[in-house]
């Protein structure tokens, strides 16, 4: 399967509202060198609902992009997110990243974006991309690391917090930390020129943009949202817990800060 079974931060329209949120505030950091060149296939390996296949789109309008996906209700968020973005340059296809129903030698770029995090097998599906990148073609693996966190005024509970999301994502087979082995996993996988660059995402009051889109509806909602499932297992109390999340929203208050890095990696050819 594409995803473990149980997509730790759910598929609510909470969800999907938090997954635009967090393209459209990154949109700089985590695009600035996606743009692809007319005519070449690009393929996009878990679109989810779409909130990075309307940037790529966007950035590449002459592209041919495939966006694929397990969940049949994800690809029909994802196309009605093109569809209202006037988009044109973009296929929708229901498939596994692990089983993909393309030839050998078929795309030019690869593009995938928080998706690894959520695999139990993360070198078998990089494994299974390359199978379809042509060979000297690209790819581009986006991730974050949960452990790269963090803020000020410091609070033992947000850490706490955050903590819990990084343990239930293991529970569900995934890796919140994945960022710090994309390098590795890219090498094992039998890629070749691959490098990693961190993408630091950096805020305090003076960027009130990143104050409300990261710090807030990205970072902050993004732990909020498994509150029940922390607490119903006992990893924090409900007192304890409300008093981490009210501590990562201080940070965002005029004297906060937040820190968080994306790492992006990437390379130019195969060793096949």
């Amino acid at each position: 399967m594409t995803l473990v079974n149980d997509y730790v931060h759910g598929y609510s329209a909470v969800e999907g509202t938090r997954l635009g949120d967090q393209a459209a505030t990154l949109t700089e950091l985590l695009h600035a060198d996606t743009r692809f060149p007319p005519g070449s296939r690009v393929l996009e390996a878990g679109c989810g609902v779409g909130a990075q296949t309307v940037i790529l789109a966007g950035n590449s309008p002459q592209a041919d992009i495939t966006s694929v996906d397990i969940s049949d209700d994800s690809l029909a968020a994802a196309k009605q997110r093109v569809d209202e973005a006037g988009l044109g340059n973009v296929e929708f296809r229901q498939a596994d990243i692990f089983d993909l129903p393309f030839p050998d030698d078929h795309f030019d770029h690869i593009f995938v974006c928080f998706v690894l995090e959520h695999l139990p097998n993360p070198t078998e599906a990089l494994a299974a991309l390359a199978r379809v990148l042509k060979p000297g073609g690209s790819i581009t693996v986006i991730e974050g690391d949960h452990g790269s966190t963090y803020f000020h005024p410091d609070s033992e509970p947000a850490r706490r917090a955050v903590q819990c999301l990084v343990d239930l994502q293991r529970q569900a087979g995934g890796d919140a930390l994945i960022g710090r082995r994309l390098y590795p996993l890219l090498v094992r996988a039998g890629y070749r020129d691959v490098h990693v660059s961190p993408r630091m995402v950096y805020v305090d009051a003076s960027r009130p943009a990143l104050v409300d889109g990261f710090t807030r509806k990205t970072f902050t909602a993004m732990v909020e949202g498994v509150g029940d499932q922390a607490v119903g297992q006992g990893m924090m109390n409900e007192a304890d817990w409300a008093a981490g999340i009210r501590d990562l929203y201080r940070t965002a208050e005029d004297d906060g800060t937040f820190c968080y890095t994306v790492l992006q990696g990437g390379r130019t050819g195969m060793t096949r």
